[in-house]
């Protein structure tokens, strides 16, 4: 779909936004639904119910968060999970993942407003809102540049370790250009070289992907954001560990579990600030008139236990910079 069709489909939903509006406002329960690839539990969905309550909303008297688990990352598994959400009637749909969420959602809401959080694709560049300032339309929410942070975990992991002379680097079509943005970044380091992995099918074999990449490039993992990858959060960080070989991440999930370290925002930061987004709609903004945000806050996690059984120093200044680091 074309970038000028896309928004004609979202701001003709804006036509028939105010009455949606007025519903909200009458006295009820507000319905709140979401789809995502990660268990009910997750601390980012328990961050957004924390931050909604904190905000006045009881869970069964004033407020129902209705949430799917897709079945799979792809645009088949968020269709069928936020058609599910739009058949239990919700007020507000939540798109938290991939663009592949955002499509379903879009396809599925109607007049419903939408509040996304854009993780790894531009919503701008592709069309589905018309400017960050005021988006248009029944989108709005929040928007990370994973291009850029893929170069700055690089730069980190470089400054972090000058003597290493590659990395292999995990990606697949959702990550493809922060793949692209990586590749360009290492090309200009000198005596640095990357080998990027593609992923296609599930399930993925990465011991056959590591044994592809170039042998100098094996001494560290990069794995970058995409939900394909996010399923075997606690399964990758091991596989680097038993391969004594450095790993980077974007989010501090996969530290948690035995990665090395991790760059990016607080995930639970953003859903607590999309509960912000809901609040707002559900009181009578438009969302195409709530700008769309940036994160500003961005955390250094770094596993000086995994460091240790690696057998590597992590350097002082590194220790100082991280936000937390997991003895």
């Amino acid at each position: 779909m074309r970038r000028r069709d896309i928004i004609a489909l979202v701001g003709s939903a804006a036509l028939t936004w105010p009455l949606l509006a007025r519903a909200q406002q009458r006295p009820g329960v507000l319905r709140v639904g979401a789809a995502g690839i990660q268990p009910r539990t997750a601390s980012i969905y328990a961050a957004f119910e924390q931050r909604i309550a904190e905000l006045g909303y009881r869970e069964g008297e004033n407020f129902v968060f209705e949430y799917v688990q897709a079945a799979s990352p792809t645009i088949e598994g968020y269709s069928h999970a936020q058609g599910e959400l739009a058949r239990r009637n919700v007020d507000i749909m939540m798109a938290t993942g991939p663009e592949a969420d955002l499509k379903a959602a879009i396809a599925t809401a109607g007049t419903r407003p939408i509040v996304m959080i854009a993780i790894d694709f531009d919503p701008l560049s592709l069309g589905y809102i018309a400017s960050l300032a005021r988006p248009g339309g029944n989108i709005t929410g929040l928007f990370l540049e994973q291009p850029q942070l893929a170069v700055k975990r690089l730069q980190f992991l470089r400054d972090s370790f000058p003597s290493l002379s590659g990395a292999t680097v995990f990606w697949d079509q959702v990550s493809a250009d922060q793949w692209r943005a990586l590749e360009r970044a290492a090309s200009a380091m000198t005596g640095f070289h990357v080998s990027g992995i593609e992923f296609r099918d599930r399930p993925f074999d990465y011991e056959k992907a590591l044994l592809n990449a170039a042998p100098q490039d094996r001494g560290a993992l990069i794995v970058l954001a995409s939900p394909a990858f996010a399923l075997d959060r606690k399964r990758l960080p091991e596989f680097a560990l038993q391969h004594g070989i450095l790993s980077v991440f974007y989010t501090r999930q996969y530290v948690d579990v035995g990665g090395l370290f991790s760059y990016g925002p607080s995930f639970t930061e953003m859903f607590r600030r999309a509960a912000d987004y809901v609040d707002r709609i559900a009181k009578g903004a438009k969302p195409g008139d709530l700008p769309v945000e940036e994160p500003t806050k961005y955390e250094l996690v770094v596993n000086l236990k995994t460091a240790n059984a690696l057998g590597i120093a992590i350097p002082p200044p590194i220790l100082v910079r991280a936000d937390e680091v997991i003895e």
